[in-house]
């Protein structure tokens, strides 16, 4: 099968040209991607990946052809791509952890072909792509009428955010929560925290429109932080002042800038709980007397995302009205403006851009 997909060669640039693609075979599904969402991390793995790749992983799309043992979704069905693919039978799967799954299903890389050289698929998925081949376990059905510009956000930037609040941090009602960065996962947060029933939900960010977007996600305060405050110290002296000159119960950071890693420990009152959600990677000094006393920080994986529970969940918030979706979609692209969807990001213009598929 003929696809057009965006291929990086790992070495930080990319083409938009022809692939070919591999019938599924067993275990496996042929998707036909309607739209793919634009992340820091799709733009982050073309300097860092070292070989070439088949970009992309947040899609949705519809069910093109499935492999042998594929029973969940069948022809026609309308899906979304989950990047955390759990084997489903691993000793982390088997206690719940699906988003930390040690032995990932993933499609061989014959399946994939580039200028005639084998490439890898991106998080196994590859969508941004007219056309992928996936594991089974990465296939949600969607049965909940929903745009699949908006659909496929869930995918990454969504999860992460919102199931870092109710899966990993689980917010209480009624308490007090922080949140720095308010970029699409910065909004994911904020709608966890809403769902989460907390009475205030601080927005801190250096850019006043993404603040005035976090107050229609559902942020009750917002701080507009200085750039040239480093480390955030004023901005959390702010957040004690709203806090009752205590700190929050609970801080998200979701800016992945290196140097504002410890700055959630900073807006907490002790034995509140700092949550790292933007993954940085690269080495943060800490002193450790932020940790006093008794404060948390935790780094979870994906929003500790369990497939089968938290899609169905989400796209049921959705139905109801209670997450938003559509709004956070800044704008959309064709997938040959794939370099101005990366700069418009970078650029900060975009609460979260999507590529839109061209019709076969």
């Amino acid at each position: 099968m003929k696809a057009k997909a965006a291929v990086s060669d790992g070495k930080g640039t990319f083409v938009v040209e022809e692939i070919t693609l591999g019938e599924p075979q067993a275990n496996e599904v042929c998707v036909q991607i309607k739209a793919s969402g634009v992340c820091h991390t799709d733009f982050d793995h073309m300097n860092c990946m070292g070989r070439t790749f088949m970009m992309g992983h947040e899609g949705a799309g519809i069910v093109l052809q499935v492999g042998p043992n594929v029973t969940h979704v069948k022809e026609g069905d309308s899906v979304l791509l989950n990047w955390a693919i759990p084997c489903e039978d691993c000793f982390q799967c088997r206690r719940g952890a699906e988003n930390i799954c040690e032995n990932r299903p993933q499609v061989p890389d014959e399946r994939f072909d580039f200028r005639g050289e084998k490439i890898i698929a991106d998080f196994n998925l590859g969508t941004m792509s007219t056309h992928t081949v996936v594991p089974r376990q990465a296939v949600i059905k969607m049965e909940v009428d929903i745009p699949f510009e908006a659909a496929c956000i869930l995918g990454c930037g969504v999860m992460t955010g919102f199931g870092s609040v109710v899966n990993a941090a689980k917010v209480q009602k009624e308490s007090a929560v922080v949140v720095l960065g308010t970029g699409g996962v910065g909004l994911s947060v904020i709608q966890g925290a809403v769902y989460a029933r907390a009475r205030q939900i601080v927005a801190v960010d250096v850019n006043p429109n993404r603040l005035e977007l976090a107050l229609k996600f559902g942020a009750t305060h917002t701080i507009l932080a200085d750039r040239d405050d480093h480390g955030l110290l004023d901005a959390a002296r702010k957040v004690k002042e709203l806090t009752e000159g205590r700190g929050a119960d609970y801080a998200f950071e979701c800016t992945a800038v290196p140097e504002l890693g410890p700055a959630p420990l900073m807006m907490l009152r002790n034995g509140g709980t700092a949550v790292g959600v933007s993954g940085i990677e690269q080495v943060v000094k800490f002193d450790m007397e932020l940790f006093e006393w008794d404060k948390l920080y935790i780094n979870p994986l994906y929003g500790q995302c369990r497939p089968s529970i938290d899609f169905p969940m989400l796209l049921d918030l959705y139905r109801q009205k209670r997450l938003k979706l559509d709004e956070m979609v800044t704008r959309t692209y064709p997938l040959e403006d794939l370099a101005q969807a990366f700069k418009d990001m970078r650029a900060g213009r975009n609460a979260k851009g999507v590529l839109l598929m061209d019709e076969p």
